[in-house]
């Protein structure tokens, strides 16, 4: 007798010995028939339990467990506002595996064409989502969010509601005398922005530069891997000029380790904040003498730091005879075609100190062409 059958009655424990005498008559052994049956209930529980997992515990644990691999941490925030302003308030409580293609449009149809491109992130936030539900076995069936085969037939592309507006940049013909006018202001602010155009680099990448990454000698900064964008080291040829900024700021220096560009807080331990540079463009276009010229990118609007890196791009596409793979490295992007980016092997150093000569001398020359 088993531990479960000691507190049946005696008519209970009549009924059961008279369900194992007909078990064992069909060749069914009873042991074996209840452990199925417990299984069974088990499974049964476990399937009531996934079938009331939300959209959102769902969404949350995909957060949780891809957020440790997210470079940035404003990525992670934008996820959770995206997702919280327009999916959950719809969707967030409704069991995932109950989803199907019709509740996503319904969440995309308010924003499909108003924010087009805030849109299209959050249909692809989405799909992974439900791919991960899927992983875990919280859902069968065809990802309702998909583009392709699904959701293709139904929005339109984004692409031609709203044409993409990148960073304002100003225009690569201006920026000699945009150049010009920087190099008068003595400030840290102006010469990281200096050493930021002369090298197409990201602000973060400039204002968290050491001493301990350049190297005079062989004229190379080198920024690692933890620090770039695309978690790649990236080497930088650096130019005459941009020699030039490095022996105005050398006066800074603390040690091998400190900031080449600090802040004038903190004791010179403290780097630029990420406002600085911003704050330094915004006000050469904040002027009273109607004389002088305003820094616009082609749409009129006010530059930003990083559009100096589209000026670059498009100062190789248009003025020199640059191959993309060389400006895109001097870019530090990430070769898209998984084809290509397998038999790329070399980060073209070489040829980009070439580039980036003529890049800083072009960016000295003093006067728009």
């Amino acid at each position: 007798m088993t531990g479960e059958d000691r507190g049946l009655s005696l008519a209970d424990a009549r009924l059961k010995a008279t369900e194992a005498k007909a078990l064992l008559r069909r060749g069914i052994n009873p042991k074996e028939h209840r452990e199925a049956e417990r299984k069974q209930a088990i499974a049964q529980r476990r399937q009531k339990e996934i079938s009331q997992i939300s959209v959102e515990t769902v969404a949350r644990d995909y957060i949780a467990v891809q957020s440790a691999a997210w470079s940035d941490p404003k990525h992670c925030k934008q996820w959770i506002s995206t997702l919280e302003t327009y999916v959950l308030p719809k969707i967030g409580d409704r069991p995932v595996g109950e989803i199907e293609t019709d509740d996503i449009e319904l969440v995309l149809n308010d924003i499909w064409t108003k924010i087009p491109e805030t849109a299209s992130r959050v249909r692809g936030r989405l799909e992974k989502i439900f791919d991960f539900a899927a992983s875990k076995g919280f859902r069968a069936g065809e990802n309702p969010a998909r583009w392709k085969g699904g959701l293709i037939h139904r929005l339109p592309p984004t692409s031609r509601l709203k044409r993409t507006r990148h960073h304002p940049a100003l225009p690569w013909k201006l920026l000699p005398s945009f150049v010009s006018e920087l190099r008068k202001n003595p400030s840290v602010s102006a010469v990281a922005l200096l050493f930021c155009i002369l090298n197409a680099s990201r602000s973060g990448e400039v204002r968290g530069a050491t001493w301990q990454e350049i190297d005079l000698d062989n004229l190379t900064w080198t920024i690692a891997a933890e620090r770039m964008k695309a978690k790649r080291e990236h080497r930088i040829p650096l130019s005459k000029q941009s020699v030039e900024i490095l022996a105005q700021v050398e006066k800074l220096k603390r040690d091998d380790k400190g900031l080449v560009f600090p802040s004038s807080k903190g004791s010179g331990l403290t780097p630029l904040s990420d406002m600085a540079l911003s704050q330094l463009v915004r006000g050469m276009n904040e002027v009273s003498d109607v004389s002088k010229m305003q820094w616009n990118d082609a749409y009129g609007r006010p530059i930003v730091p990083h559009g100096f890196r589209s000026t670059f791009r498009d100062w190789c596409e248009e003025a020199t005879t640059t191959p993309h793979a060389v400006s895109e490295a001097a870019l530090a992007h990430v070769v898209a075609d998984k084809v290509e980016a397998a038999y790329r092997r070399t980060d073209l150093f070489d040829k980009r100190r070439v580039l980036m000569a003529a890049w800083g001398e072009y960016c000295w020359s003093g006067s728009a062409i």
